[in-house]
């Protein structure tokens, strides 16, 4: 009997289509075009996402990138999480977080929607919200009134030059998060 692969769904947030490419909403698609670039394989539009599959120590990731726009997500999450058998345990969801500093990165393992919307359709979708986010900073550098063109525009200049580096430590967290789990990669990763 063949031994089973564990399995995972890493979910990267974000709008689909050229108008939201590089804005700060779309930090999840991004991390996941980081991980799969240097992998040999690439996206390919499916029900409900962009999907893409890695190997990584022996895990079978399975990248989805909704193009269910942001409100929408859980449908995405839920069909995939079914489709591929995957446990909802073995569920990763990376967003964007106005609460946090630009660049910081937060690994839980449950937690409110915060107000994200991409967070509250997935927790209606899976009715829980015990699963793992990583949280990816945006700041809150807007005017009052203004949250919603600051979370869809695009990065400032001094960020973009400290993306790069930061993608990167996100892709170790999505790593580090499939071989050694929630709470070591929590204790050993979390605020680095």
């Amino acid at each position: 009997m063949p031994s089973m692969v564990m399995k995972y769904l890493i979910v990267g947030l974000g709008n689909p289509g050229i108008k939201y490419a590089q804005t700060r909403h779309n930090i999840g698609f991004d991390i996941l075009d980081e991980l799969v670039k240097g992998s040999g394989t690439s996206f390919n539009t499916e029900r409900h996402a962009d999907c893409a599959e890695i190997k990584f120590k022996g895990r079978k990731l399975v990248l989805i990138k909704p193009n269910t726009f942001m409100n929408l997500s859980g449908k995405a999450v839920q069909y995939w999480l079914q489709k591929e058998k995957i446990a909802v345990s073995n569920l990763l969801v990376i967003n964007d977080d106005l609460a946090l500093p630009f660049g910081t990165l937060r690994l839980k393992g449950k937690g409110s929607a915060g107000g994200h919307n991409g967070l509250k359709d997935i927790e209606a979708a899976l009715k829980t919200s015990l699963y793992s986010r990583l949280r990816f900073g945006i700041g809150s550098d807007y005017a009052r009134g203004r949250q919603a063109d600051f979370v869809l525009g695009p990065w400032s200049k001094q960020e973009q030059l400290a993306l790069p580096e930061r993608i990167t430590q996100a892709t170790r967290f999505i790593e580090s998060f499939t071989t050694s789990g929630l709470n070591m990669t929590m204790s050993a990763l979390n605020g680095k």
